[in-house]
């Protein structure tokens, strides 16, 4: 009997994806026991306002290229498909049904945690899903229901304050912001004259 594959689901709009992200991403599949981690790139939702959101199709070729040298992370579009609006736990069970032989985690920063209460199913998640934590430094407090749960696992990763919106800001006001993405992501952004 082979061993199920235990694969992380980072989630995010990765508008663009950053070194912060990789970082993370990368930590969580060398000093964990996950065997792969998927970035899953959400798409937009069409029931809120477009703002600065790069077109789903950009943002996974970003995440795409920025992964090539790593073959442990991987680039997922699953929720493209699946309808609007998309809750996590519809992701989870759509991807099991498609990958039998793997184990789904989900990884999520500090912050997010602090707010797992109010998402859609989440008692459904926490029985059924191990969830992997990586800190942030952001108020508030985590429910008391989440601090010692035998399905959440604390990682010692690095604390990455680097935002998406941090980079967006700083092209717009034409800083030099390269050695916060991976070169191959700054080079598709310039060439695309994005977030000028």
């Amino acid at each position: 009997m082979s061993l199920q594959k235990k694969i992380g689901l980072y989630f995010g709009t990765f508008n663009p994806i950053h070194v912060g992200h990789l970082t993370i991403a990368n930590y969580m599949v060398e000093f964990s026991d996950l065997d792969e981690v998927w970035m899953v790139v959400t798409p937009h939702n069409p029931h809120k306002k477009k703002s600065t959101l790069l077109a789903d199709n950009h943002r996974l070729t970003m995440v795409r290229i920025a992964l090539e040298d790593y073959p442990k992370l991987k680039a997922s579009n699953v929720e493209f498909d699946l309808e609007q609006p998309n809750y996590t736990v519809n992701t989870l069970v759509h991807l099991e049904e498609q990958h039998p032989d793997a184990d789904f985690c989900l990884i999520m920063g500090e912050d997010n945690l602090k707010s797992f209460h109010k998402w859609k199913n989440f008692e459904v998640i926490l029985e059924r899903y191990a969830i992997y934590v990586y800190p942030r430094v952001s108020e508030g407090k985590i429910e008391t229901q989440f601090k010692d749960h035998s399905k959440i696992t604390k990682v010692d990763a690095p604390i990455m304050e680097l935002s998406s919106t941090f980079i967006r800001k700083g092209i717009a006001a034409g800083k030099n912001i390269r050695p916060m993405l991976p070169h191959s992501v700054w080079k598709y952004l310039d060439e695309m004259n994005f977030y000028r």
